[in-house]
């Protein structure tokens, strides 16, 4: 691709706008691909704050970044104005030091980035303290009970020795610790333990979490369409499959269907169905990554629908 000499500009005004701008897939908060998570991840550990730039929501940054930089792939960081690379050699200089040292060097807020993170209020309720006691008790050495928040808000929990830089939090009788990255993302966290169809176990909640897209059974969609529940049930298969089966009053995601989807407002709910449920999770998260925020996935699909919902629907 050539660069126009606007689009020259414009790409340089926004490396310009902040000490440290990533180009990436998805955003700080929703990564859209794993290298993108990857140089968050590193980010996140060293900086309170900067500027990501989503390339998947413009065609022309995402091929003019390419040859502004003459680098052939996403993401791409830069720092104070200079190009890095991507995710490879992020991770290069993350690991010998080298990124935190330059980071370090910045003024104003991404200079913050060297300052300790800030110890988390978390709740932790009487059940997740007892099950938690009894986990550092069965481990034994010493161990104490680590909490790990990644870039796309999945949560991890273990116990093993303290190690430098982590984050001490005390809640409900318990020694909590973090590493700095993770301590940032758990403020208002909620840890709590409880019995499910799939056994007991640990629930994390942060109310820093992105939207994520949630499971519906039929039973739940049938649920709402019975309360005259407000929502936009799409369809994503091919028109020769809704030809021979369809769930009454969705609508088949078509080219029409997607420009009056994207003219909807963001909180609108959407259900998105296809035959089994793996098409329409893909849809869901595409469009989650567009804004929307209450973004549901029919598990089973229409055939799950046809088994439990409506058995006159025919099956294939």
């Amino acid at each position: 691709m050539t660069l126009n000499e606007s689009l020259r500009a414009r790409i340089t005004e926004i490396i310009g706008s902040d000490d440290v701008v990533l180009f990436m897939k998805g955003s700080r908060r929703m990564p859209q691909c794993g290298f993108s998570s990857t140089v968050v991840q590193i980010l996140d550990g060293l900086l309170p704050k900067y500027t990501t730039v989503n390339v998947l929501s413009d065609p022309d940054i995402r091929d003019g970044i390419k040859a502004f930089s003459d680098w052939p792939t996403i993401p791409q960081l830069y720092v104070k104005g200079e190009f890095l690379g991507g995710c490879d050699i992020v991770r290069q200089m993350h690991a010998s030091g080298e990124l935190a040292e330059k980071l370090g060097s910045l003024s104003g807020s991404a200079g913050a980035a060297a300052a300790p993170a800030a110890p988390p209020k978390v709740k932790l309720s009487e059940t997740a303290a007892k099950a938690l006691k009894g986990a550092v008790e069965t481990e034994g050495d010493g161990g104490e009970v680590h909490i790990e928040i990644s870039a796309t808000y999945e949560y991890g929990l273990y116990v093993g020795p303290r190690a430098p830089g982590d984050v001490e939090v005390k809640a409900g009788g318990m020694t909590l610790l973090f590493d700095a990255a993770s301590a940032r993302r758990a403020e208002g966290l909620s840890i709590d333990y409880v019995e499910g169809d799939a056994g007991a176990g640990f629930r994390l909640e942060s109310p820093n979490e992105p939207p994520k897209v949630r499971q519906l059974s039929p039973a739940d969609v049938k649920a709402m369409k019975d309360k005259g529940e407000a929502f936009e049930l799409f369809d994503v298969r091919t028109p020769k499959e809704r030809a021979a089966a369809s769930i009454a009053g969705s609508r088949l995601l078509d080219e029409e269907a997607q420009r009056y989807l994207m003219g909807l407002p963001k909180d609108t709910t959407l259900v998105f169905h296809c035959h089994h449920g793996g098409r329409s999770q893909a849809a869901a998260e595409h469009f989650l990554g567009q804004g929307f925020r209450n973004v549901f996935n029919l598990k089973g699909g229409i055939d799950a629908w046809s088994q439990t919902v409506d058995p006159s629907i025919p099956r294939y």
